[in-house]
């Protein structure tokens, strides 16, 4: 009865490790950082500019995404933005102090991005490595002991938060961390990996973006699905309508539970290269909460 189960992790394994190249940068490069001492801070009403500086890091989720979510941030909210991806990754490759254990070099951890950059967000959107694909996990895997895991993920989501925190200092900035879509193999990880973040978010003043939602059915949140009914944007924009005729619209390629992108998945890592509706769908809903939060910041 595990043989599907285990399949499906292999092939997650081959997906996300064809997509993994550290050597994949941000936008802007920012110098090598020195180790901080991490405290753990309230997030403070500190003021914004009008238009926010927004920080994006992750997986392949984020890798496939950045670009959508640039356009979405910069059109909608005059964003000044900075992406950092790195596929196969998870919360403690952008830990500082990780070293070679790390895909993530020194000068693009989170940590050393805020001290750089001073965004206002930083936006986070990892998957969850499950199968012990970064050597920062120990070996840890969901499959071979669950509540190990767990208590890790929750630890790194407390280690990061104060790394940024401690960078960002008297302007701390948001962290904004985004809720994931269903997962066929291990849905009940995704439910506990999304409430960890929603836990880490009542302590700090922090929020969440539930991007997941918008890739799940109606009344399911956590049921897969590749396909789902066009919404009133997408079928304004035919592009984004992929069945127009029986008004539904493709979030998986075939051969490809997780990503969203519609375009196959290259041994070298890269933002998507043609319109995909679930990208688009979740960068719009992250779009509207760091501008649903932006006022309010400011004292609006």
């Amino acid at each position: 009865m595990r043989k599907p189960w285990l399949v499906g992790v292999l092939l997650a394994g081959v997906l996300l490790g064809a997509c993994t190249d550290p050597a994949s940068g941000p936008e802007v490069a920012p110098p090598t950082p020195s180790v901080p001492t991490a405290t753990h801070r309230q997030a403070p009403a500190a003021p914004v500019k009008s238009a926010p500086g927004v920080l994006y890091l992750g997986d392949s989720l984020a890798m496939e995404s950045q670009r959508v979510l640039g356009r979405e941030l910069r059109g909608t909210l005059g964003a000044t933005y900075t992406s950092a991806p790195y596929s196969g990754t998870t919360l403690c490759d952008y830990l500082e102090g990780t070293g070679a254990r790390s895909l993530v070099p020194d000068g693009d951890k989170a940590a050393a991005l805020v001290r750089a950059l001073h965004p206002d967000f930083v936006v986070l959107q990892f998957w969850g490595n499950a199968w012990g694909y970064t050597p920062c996990m120990d070996g840890i895997t969901y499959d071979a002991d669950r509540q190990t895991y767990l208590r890790r993920y929750a630890s790194d989501i407390g280690r990061l938060t104060a790394q940024i925190a401690a960078a960002g200092g008297a302007q701390r900035p948001t962290i904004v961390w985004v809720l994931q879509g269903p997962d066929p193999i291990t849905p009940e990880r995704v439910r506990a990996v999304n409430a960890l973040y929603g836990t880490s978010v009542r302590s700090t003043g922090d929020i969440v973006a539930d991007a997941g939602k918008a890739v799940s059915p109606a009344g399911a949140r956590y049921r897969w699905t590749q396909y789902l009914p066009c919404t009133a944007y997408e079928r304004a924009h035919p592009d984004y309508c992929t069945q127009p005729g029986n008004g539904r619209t493709t979030l998986h390629r075939d051969d490809d539970y997780l990503h969203f992108c519609l375009a196959p998945t290259t041994s070298t890592p890269r933002p998507c290269p043609v319109r995909s509706p679930g990208i688009l769908r979740m960068a719009r809903e992250i779009t509207r909460v760091i501008g649903a939060r932006a006022p309010s910041r400011s004292g609006g």
